[in-house]
């Protein structure tokens, strides 16, 4: 340093401010809330970092490799499956996961690529077997949420192996194959035609009873009307023959007289022409008012 001049120190102190930053710069390891960091020396396994915050590590000598905390998905590609009733169906299967040990996850998959690969492969064997004790209404109907629930469970025992924690495993989305979609289509077809004729019959049937029923009550309603108006016509007929009949056996004159009248108003009008006997009954009023009871 005595022989040096002062830019020539300068430089130096430079230099070495710069190794000193870029030494502390290599040995610093930020971890993240979101993720492990496992520390490695020339490929061997030394730490795992967990904790948010500052740590450091040994400069070249140590590398700091960085896996995911949170929760990630796999997303399988669909698969063609046999149900236990020999129906075929296109499953297209979802798995969400975490890393739950950061040492066996990093020694037995490396990294999340690898892990999504062998995750997949284990839904599909699962799922394959679970489908192939299920029938095709237990895929559509309750059975469904059991049936996934029983996936998942033994999906995370083998993928504990791997360090990796199973959340659940869900069926993204169910169809039917191409070639078989059309003919299963037509099927479901004729079977809601053949059921909704049958509740056209019974409708049909239900509105015969009741078209019959509601006939005879009107029939029998018809009837005793009918009967009520015959009897208040007998009735009446029986009071008006008794009111004549005393009305005559008063004044038989009279009675006679006002018969006589009403049958000349029926008889004849301004336009009526009749030639009758001098002798008639009819007009004995007219010729003989005096003795027309004689």
């Amino acid at each position: 340093m005595a022989g040096m001049d002062s830019a020539q120190q300068r430089s130096l102190m430079l230099g070495v401010l710069f190794v000193a930053a870029f030494v502390a710069f290599s040995s610093a390891v930020f971890v993240d809330e979101t993720e492990h960091v496992i520390i490695t020396q020339f490929g061997e396994y030394k730490r795992t970092l967990s904790e948010p915050g500052l740590q450091w590590k040994i400069p070249f000598a140590e590398t700091a490799i960085r896996i995911e905390k949170r929760v990630l998905s796999s997303d399988a590609p669909p698969e063609e499956y046999l149900t236990a009733d020999k129906k075929r169906v296109v499953a297209d299967p979802i798995t969400r996961w975490r890393v739950a040990n950061p040492l066996n996850f990093y020694t037995s998959v490396r990294d999340e690529n690898s892990a999504r690969k062998r995750l997949d492969e284990i839904v599909v064997s699962e799922l394959r077997k679970e489908l192939a004790n299920k029938t095709m209404g237990d895929m559509i109907g309750n059975e469904r949420d059991l049936m996934m629930k029983a996936v998942t469970e033994r999906t995370a025992v083998v993928a504990e192996g791997f360090g990796i924690e199973v959340v659940d495993v869900r069926i993204k989305h169910l169809d039917l194959p191409k070639e078989v979609r059309q003919s299963v289509f037509a099927r479901m077809k004729a079977e809601r035609e053949r059921l909704a004729k049958g509740y056209r019959a019974q409708g049909q049937e239900e509105s015969d009873k009741i078209t019959s029923k509601t006939d005879k009550e009107q029939a029998i309603i018809i009837a005793v009307a009918q009967k009520q108006a015959e009897l208040l016509r007998g009735d009446g007929d029986a009071l008006s023959t008794r009111i004549y009949a005393d009305a005559y056996t008063r004044d038989e004159e009279f009675y006679s007289f006002i018969r006589s009248l009403e049958a000349y108003e029926r008889a004849v009008n301004e336009d009526s022409t009749i030639i009758l006997s001098t002798g008639s009954k009819l007009f004995r009023y007219l010729t003989q008012p005096g003795r027309a009871g004689e």
